[in-house]
C-alpha cells in the first residue's frame, strides 16, 4: 500500500516535471479566483465605510417607515377632543372623516351633562346719522356715513356639554379624560396626565417609553404602535385611531349605499324602492362607484387607460420610423459611410437624451397631458430602436441576400425576401419589449406632468397623507405590467418560433 503511494506520488512528479505547465496553470486559477473574491471582499467593505451603511442603519428611524407602510393598507380615524376653560369639553371629527358627517363611533365613549353659561348677546342696533357738514372732505368717511352701534346684554343658556371622554383603541390601549386629568393605558402600564392651564401638560411621574415630551409644559405624544396615536395638549386632545383596510373604497360617505352591508346593498339594488326616481338602484350604485369623491375610480382608470394608450401609440409610431431608417444606419445595407454616420448619429442625439427630459420639454411645449408623454416615447424609443435594428442588420447572413441577388432580383426584391425574413422576428420581439417596458415608464414620466395615471400618483404622494390611494394605483400599475409582460412574452415566444411557457 505505502509501495503503491510511493509511486503514485513518484509518477505525479514526473509527470509534473515533463509537463510543468499542467501544475501551473492550476495553481494560477487558484491564485486567481482567490484574487477575485478577495478583491469582491474589499470593495464590499469599501463600501460599506465610504457610504456608512452600518451609521446608516443604525440612526434609521424605523418606527416611522413602519407607520408610512401602514398607512398603505390602513385608514385613521381623528376626533379630536377640545378642552374649554371650564373643563368642559366637545368631541369633534374632521369635515371628510371615513366615518360620515354624524359619526358616533363605539370605541368613543362620552358623558354630558347640562351647564348654564352667560355669553354677550347682541340687544339692539342703532344707526346714527350725523350732522350735515358744510365742508366735504374725501379723507372722513364718518361725515357721509352714520355709524351703527351695537348693544349687548348678558344672556344665560343651558347647554349639553361632554364631561367625560373615554377612547378605547383597543383591549389594552385607552385613553380617559375628565376634569383636566387625562389617563393612558398601554401595554399594561399607566400614565397620568394633568392638564394645567397655567404649568402647562404635567405627566405625573416618570414618561414611559411609549410617551415622548420634548420640553416641560409642552403637549405630550403617545405612541401606541400600529394601533395608532395621541397628541395631548392643554386646549386640545388629537386622536388618531389606525384600522386596517381602506375606508369608503366602494361607496362615499355621499352616497345612499353608505354604510349598509352587503345583503342590505344587494336588497337595495334588486328589490328595494327607487332611492332616486329618475334612475334604477343598480344604475345608481354604479355611479356613486365610478364617482366616489375620496377613490375616484372612474378618473383612476381612464388615466390608466391613458397610460396604456401612450405607451403604445408612442412604442408603434418609433418603431414605424426606425423601420427605414435602420437601412441607413447599416453599413452592410447602404454602402455610403457619410449616410451611415449621419443616421447613427441622429439616433445617438434621440437616445442620449433621457425619457423623462424629453417629457419635460415636450410637458412646456405642448402643456400637461398624453401628447406630452407620447413624444417623449416617440423620440426616445426611435433612437434607441434605430440602433437595435441597424446592428441586427449588420449581423444578417449575407448568403441569402445573395443567393436572391444571384437570380437577378431588382434591390428592393433583395432587401424583402433576403433581408427582412432573418430579422422581422427580431424586430418584432424587439418592438414588443418595448412596449411592455414603456408601460411603466409612462407612469413615471406621467409625474412631471405627462399625463395618465403617473401624474395623479404623484399628487396622492404629495399631500402625504392618501398613501392607500398611492397602494391602490401602483397595485392597478402592478396588475397591468404583469398582463402585458404575459401578452409580450407570449408573442415574442411566437415570433421567435419557440414555445411559451
Amino acid at each position: 500500500m505505502t509501495v503503491n503511494t510511493m509511486m503514485n506520488a513518484a509518477e505525479m512528479e514526473a509527470i509534473a516535471a515533463r509537463h510543468p505547465q499542467l501544475v501551473l496553470g492550476s495553481s494560477r486559477k487558484r491564485i486567481r479566483s482567490a484574487l477575485i473574491f478577495a478583491g469582491i471582499a474589499l470593495y464590499m467593505i469599501y463600501s460599506w465605510w465610504f457610504f456608512s451603511i452600518g451609521q446608516v442603519l443604525v440612526n434609521a428611524n424605523w418606527g416611522i417607515a413602519g407607520t408610512y407602510l401602514a398607512d398603505w393598507v390602513s385608514y385613521e380615524v381623528r376626533p379630536d377632543i377640545r378642552i374649554a376653560t371650564d373643563g368642559t369639553m366637545q368631541v369633534v371629527y374632521p369635515r371628510y372623516s371615513p366615518l360620515g358627517p354624524d359619526a358616533k363611533p363605539e370605541w368613543v365613549k362620552i358623558e354630558t351633562k347640562m351647564v348654564e353659561r352667560t355669553i354677550d348677546a347682541p340687544a339692539a342696533t342703532q344707526q346714527q346719522t350725523p350732522k350735515k357738514s358744510s365742508s366735504f372732505s374725501f379723507m372722513a368717511p364718518n361725515s357721509a356715513v352714520g355709524t351703527a352701534q351695537t348693544e349687548t346684554k348678558p344672556e344665560t343658556r343651558t347647554e349639553e356639554v361632554v364631561s367625560r371622554a373615554t377612547v378605547n383603541f383597543n383591549s389594552t390601549t385607552s385613553l380617559d379624560v375628565i376634569d383636566g386629568i387625562v389617563t393612558a393605558k398601554h401595554a399594561g402600564e399607566t400614565l397620568l396626565i394633568d392638564l394645567d392651564r397655567t404649568g402647562g401638560v404635567q405627566p405625573e411621574g416618570t414618561l414611559p417609553e411609549w410617551a415622548t415630551q420634548k420640553r416641560p409644559g409642552e403637549k405630550i405624544t403617545l405612541a401606541f404602535g400600529m394601533t395608532g396615536w395621541a397628541d395631548v395638549d392643554v386646549e386640545k386632545i388629537s386622536i388618531h385611531n389606525r384600522f386596517p383596510g381602506w375606508a369608503n373604497f366602494i361607496f362615499d360617505t355621499n352616497s345612499p349605499f353608505f354604510n349598509k352591508s352587503f345583503g342590505e346593498v344587494t336588497s337595495l339594488i334588486f328589490s328595494g324602492e327607487r332611492l332616486d326616481p329618475s334612475r334604477s338602484n343598480l344604475s345608481l350604485a354604479w355611479n356613486n362607484i365610478l364617482y366616489n369623491s375620496e377613490w375616484q375610480h372612474l378618473d383612476v382608470w381612464t388615466k390608466l387607460l391613458q397610460t396604456i394608450v401612450m405607451a403604445f401609440v408612442g412604442t408603434l409610431f418609433a418603431s414605424i420610423v426606425a423601420f427605414p431608417l435602420c437601412f441607413l444606419a447599416a453599413r452592410n445595407i447602404t454602402r455610403n459611410g457619410v449616410l451611415n454616420q449621419v443616421t447613427k448619429r441622429f439616433f445617438d442625439f434621440l437616445r442620449s437624451v433621457d425619457m423623462l427630459i424629453w417629457a419635460l420639454f415636450f410637458t412646456r411645449a405642448f402643456g400637461p397631458g398624453p401628447l406630452a408623454g407620447m413624444s417623449a416615447i416617440f423620440f426616445t424609443d426611435t433612437g434607441t430602436l434605430g440602433k437595435l435594428y441597424a446592428e441586427a442588420l449588420e449581423n444578417i447572413d449575407d448568403k441569402q441576400r445573395e443567393g436572391v441577388k444571384s437570380v437577378g432580383a431588382a434591390p428592393l426584391a433583395v432587401q424583402r425576401f433576403g433581408v427582412l425574413p432573418q430579422v422581422l422576428p427580431v424586430f418584432a420581439s424587439q418592438a414588443l419589449y418595448f412596449w411592455e417596458s414603456n408601460t411603466r415608464s409612462a407612469t413615471i414620466i406621467g409625474a412631471v406632468g405627462a399625463g395618465g395615471i403617473g401624474l395623479k400618483l404623484w399628487e396622492a404622494m404629495r399631500t402625504n397623507s392618501d398613501w392607500e390611494n398611492v397602494c391602490y394605483m401602483v397595485i392597478l400599475i402592478l396588475i397591468v405590467v404583469f398582463i402585458f409582460d404575459s401578452v409580450s412574452n407570449l408573442l415574442r415566444s411566437r415570433l421567435m418560433g419557440q414555445k411559451a411557457h
